[in-house]
């Protein structure tokens, strides 16, 4: 099989893996002309393909054979698909020679598991090390990380990459035992702990002053399957608090599930529109930043799920009525956060402006506010949406227009 030919299979079979976000990884440069590439710690410039997924990196599976069987993946095992494999060396030459050619910043690199978790994780190490030490390539790497593997070999793992993750693959134990019997949830969470430890070991300094060698930089991530096994936003949304609080994790990714047409997969065959992991992301942005609850956000649409025809926030003010409209010359930090279409970095503008003078309609325009969102929730000295607030219509108002999706 051509290289290309091979390059063609795994690029497209890594589209599944959605978490590729370079943000605070290790400054690095090769001004002093001993390395290539350079890694910003800021984050890398993003493509997007037409579904929101990320493809800035080189983001390619080092093969997609794989000994497990996991009903919602479509290179288990028992998928008809077509296979390849990438060697080490060429990995290694695929990566420099894109960067060389201006196409990437970085690697982002994941597998299926061949004849152990042990050997496949081996390789994503020699493939790193080769590129780090061999070739002194400064720019992002990101490695997807196998939980079964030996400790060792996560640990060096974390020595060349800037960012390690590690698949949660479901929301629940139950799911996982259910439609990937082959993995321990028990073992992905020791090892994502594991990670977590090394990570903050490599913070502290020994008693001569110097620090260790830093491992993974740019922390930990996890991705999430959405929609393959029944469960409720809820559910997905207090699993992913309880991963954020206890591995203390960059990120968790949300995919959503499209079912494999096979008569073997035992999958509910049910195919949620992305736009529920667009409501996911923008609810777990919310969860951190702004003070929400679970309960809160999803109280807001029937069965525990999020409202798809609104954004979280937007849906939890129509359903929370009485606490509108607010004073944004007067109201708390807490409040100003909870009004539609005002972000964090808004309502920071809106707390520094207001110690010196009053606040205006126009000043939260230049703030950047959307104020076709929030001006039914706010008052302020030239502007109040008299009875606005409790309008019939306002949804409508408020919401975003319906748009005709592309049939093609």
């Amino acid at each position: 099989m051509t290289l290309d030919r091979k390059l063609a299979i795994l690029s497209d079979a890594a589209k599944y893996d959605a978490s590729c976000a370079s943000s605070g990884g290790q400054k690095r440069n090769s001004r002093d002309g001993k390395g290539l590439g350079s890694t910003t710690g800021s984050g890398i410039c993003h493509a997007y393909t037409p579904d929101g997924r990320c493809i800035s990196l080189l983001k390619i599976l080092m093969t997609n054979f794989c000994i497990y069987d996991c009903a919602y993946c479509v290179n288990r095992v028992s998928s008809n698909v077509e296979r390849a494999r990438f060697s080490v060396e060429e990995v290694v030459r695929l990566t420099l020679e894109f960067y060389r050619r201006n196409y990437i910043e970085g690697l982002f690199l994941s597998s299926g598991i061949i004849r152990s978790p042990d050997d496949t994780m081996g390789e994503m190490v020699r493939i790193a090390r080769s590129l780090r030490e061999d070739h002194h390539f400064r720019g992002y790497i990101h490695l997807k990380t196998i939980p079964d593997a030996a400790p060792e070999l996560i640990e060096a793992a974390g020595l060349f990459a800037d960012r390690l993750s590690i698949n949660v693959e479901l929301p629940t134990d139950r799911s996982v035992q259910t439609y990937a019997p082959e993995k321990s949830p028990d073992r992905i969470r020791r090892a994502m702990a594991d990670v977590r430890l090394r990570k903050e070991a490599g913070q502290e300094r020994s008693h001569t002053g110097k620090r260790p060698p830093r491992f993974a930089p740019a922390g930990q991530s996890t991705q999430m399957i959405v929609g393959a096994d029944g469960a409720n936003d809820a559910t997905i949304l207090q699993s992913a608090t309880r991963l954020y609080s206890g591995y203390r994790l960059k990120r968790v990714y949300y995919s959503a599930f499209s079912p494999i047409p096979d008569a073997s997969s035992a999958l509910p065959l049910v195919k949620p529109p992305l736009v529920r992991e667009h409501r996911l992301y923008q609810a777990d942005w919310l969860l951190r930043f702004y003070g929400f609850e679970v309960d809160e956000i999803t109280a807001a649409a029937p069965g525990g799920n999020l409202d798809l025809g609104v954004d979280p926030k937007l849906a939890w003010a129509l359903a929370h009525r009485e606490r509108f409209p607010v004073d944004v010359n007067r109201a708390e930090r807490e409040a100003l956060l909870r009004v539609p279409g005002l972000g964090v970095k808004t309502v920071k503008r809106v707390l520094a402006t207001r110690r010196h003078r009053a606040l205006r309609y126009d000043d939260l325009r230049r703030m950047g506010a959307n104020l076709k969102q929030a001006r039914p929730f706010i008052t302020l000295p030239d502007w109040t949406p008299r009875s606005m607030v409790d309008a019939a219509d306002l949804r409508a108002r408020v919401a975003p227009p319906p748009e005709q999706l592309s049939l093609f």
